[in-house]
């Protein structure tokens, strides 16, 4: 009888485990936040541009919202709005989907397929889908079926904006004879990167000329020339801050906002890369602080990185357009040349001609998308270059940070006035444009 009734009793125990668990599944805007950091993570090792780091953002950001979108009735999908992109295919059988867990997977999958270490994203991914499947297996299949479709979707629509073309263009020509054209600059000398970023599919914006700005100062150094007066005024600025050492506080904006993922370092006779966040990704960690501050669920969360990474991606567009028309020389190359050969600029000069400034013109795209969404006057603290080891700075709304932004690219002594006031101009009018077009939440 006692082995009877251990036998019965093994039985259960086996059925009982064999069962699949039904906890219900609740996805956090925390675990957003971690893909999120983690694309970003990778992105400072595998080395991306600023141009290419904002494409993954908004893909992979845009491949979640439409999902939060379909399982979501106070948000409107972005299709018909951004270019070329179409309605996601409806669930086979939306009964088991997690909506939150399918548009995390989305986000994951897309960020897979444009980095190079795919294995670190997988590690991230799959300690994840162990959680979710151990809580809950039937909700966690059907959310993964339907998160996959939908990457796959939003990466027929990604392979369609011209990227891999532009991977086999022709790299940028130097034009060594035209004292006016940018040229490769100390220590690295590196080639321009992206010369044909401007043939990138925008995603919000009408073409990449839409926001075309103003021509910079016309180059001569004649003594009573524009562009002579801005040379000198970076020249100064830089000199000035000589006797204040590193406790300088023009140093110490330069620093927090530098954001170059190819400073190169030389020691003797090695040369090596120190790794930093791209200015969309600081931008991105900006839009996860004012998430977290006004407690925003997962669909708020997603809707803000999606809104402020495409502003971010088409100012990359819009202003990459600009770099390579004006193809103007930067500051170093100006002053070693004709003013002192032994000056140099706080910063390391990025790989890139001068006008205008990409991280003015993707400040302003960015505060002013974030400021429709989270309000004028929000004040926070910026701790995103913590990591990198440098201090909390603290502002009183986006766009006093996107001011503070522009200006720090004068005080690395990288950029002109002109690049930087018309820059922030440029971005904030895209960023504009962006948010009138954008109809994406109800009510």
């Amino acid at each position: 009888m006692k082995k009877r009734i251990r036998l019965i009793t093994a039985v259960v125990l086996v059925l009982a485990s064999c069962q699949k668990k039904e906890e219900p599944v609740e996805v956090s805007p925390e675990e957003f936040h971690a893909s999120v950091d983690k694309v970003i993570e990778i992105m400072i090792h595998d080395i991306f541009s600023p141009p290419v780091a904002s494409r993954i953002f908004a893909y992979s950001n845009i491949a979640a919202y439409e999902i939060v979108a379909k399982g979501n009735d106070d948000y409107k999908s972005l299709a018909g709005q951004v270019t070329d992109l179409k309605n996601i295919p409806d669930p086979k059988n939306s009964e088991n989907i997690n909506y939150e867990m399918a548009a995390l997977i989305a986000h994951m999958d897309i960020s897979k397929r444009l980095i190079f270490s795919e294995e670190r994203m997988e590690s991230f991914r799959d300690s994840l889908y162990t959680i979710w499947m151990d809580k809950n297996e039937t909700v966690f299949n059907a959310s993964k079926e339907y998160g996959v479709e939908v990457a796959n979707f939003v990466g027929d629509w990604m392979n369609k904006d011209n990227y891999k073309e532009t991977r086999t263009m022709p790299k940028f020509s130097v034009d060594s004879e035209d004292p006016s054209r940018w040229q490769p600059t100390p220590p690295a000398y590196m080639n321009g990167i992206e010369p044909h970023w401007m043939k990138i599919r925008p995603f919000a914006i009408d073409s990449a000329q839409q926001f075309k700005p103003i021509p910079p100062p016309e180059f001569s150094m004649e003594k009573d020339s524009k562009f002579y007066e801005e040379v000198m005024e970076v020249y100064e600025v830089r000199k000035s801050m000589v006797g204040k050492g590193d406790k300088s506080d023009e140093i110490a904006i330069a620093q927090f906002w530098d954001c170059n993922p190819y400073v190169s370092v030389t020691r003797g006779h090695l040369m090596f890369a120190t790794k930093k966040i791209t200015p969309g990704a600081h931008w991105i960690g900006i839009t996860k602080i004012a998430s977290r501050k006004t407690n925003a669920d997962f669909a708020k969360t997603v809707y803000a990185h999606t809104k402020t990474s495409i502003a971010i991606a088409d100012g990359f567009i819009s202003c990459w357009d600009e770099k390579y028309r004006s193809n103007l020389i930067r500051p170093e190359t100006v002053i070693n040349e004709y003013i002192d050969d032994s000056w140099e600029p706080v910063l390391q000069t990025p790989p890139f001609p001068e006008y205008t400034s990409g991280h003015s013109v993707v400040s302003g795209a960015a505060a002013i998308a974030l400021t429709d969404i989270f309000g004028d006057n929000f004040a926070f603290d910026d701790d995103t270059e913590v990591p990198y080891g440098l201090p909390v700075r603290s502002f009183t709304s986006f766009n006093q940070a996107s001011d503070e932004a522009a200006l720090s690219r004068m005080y690395g002594g990288i950029h002109y006035r002109a690049a930087i006031e018309v820059g922030i101009k440029q971005g904030r009018d895209l960023g504009k444009f962006i948010v009138d077009k954008l109809d994406m939440t109800k009510g």
